[in-house]
């Protein structure tokens, strides 16, 4: 009541002032449209979509598939460590060869500053793949 009553006053005295009532909500149009499509567009989609498919109604089509052979087993299968750590060293090869990209068209204007830059880069990576390889993390069998 009272932010109400705050409102209506700065309301009467900005129109007491010439300047015309406070017309915020027109700001918000656009996004008030903007929330209604995005909203929309799934709805609309998933109605769609269930009004095309067809019904299933025998238990084969229902069975998941693979290559034309039945599925053995659950699903749930267990990765090793060694997956992961593969994964992990893919990334970080990717990474170094994010830097190294810009870092060589840009190597000239960066002078020594950018090649010393570089090579601390290069040497933690360097120590990193030292400590990997101790560990025995790069045995792929």
């Amino acid at each position: 009541m009272r932010l109400t009553a705050l409102y209506l006053f700065a309301s009467f005295s900005d129109f007491q002032q010439g300047r015309g009532s406070v017309q915020m909500p027109e700001n918000y149009v656009p996004a008030f449209i903007f929330i209604a499509v995005a909203l929309a567009i799934p709805v609309v989609t998933l109605a769609i979509a269930k009004a095309v498919r067809p019904d299933n109604p025998f238990g084969t089509k229902l069975m998941p598939y693979e290559c034309g052979v039945d599925p053995e087993g659950s699903a749930r299968g267990r990765y090793t460590v060694r997956f992961y750590i593969v994964a992990i060293l893919f990334v970080v090869f990717d990474v170094e060869t994010i830097f190294l990209f810009p870092w060589a068209v840009q190597a000239r204007t960066l002078k020594a500053f950018g090649f010393i830059e570089m090579m601390v880069f290069l040497a933690i990576l360097i120590v990193g793949y030292i400590w990997i390889w101790k560990k025995g993390a790069l045995e792929w069998v």
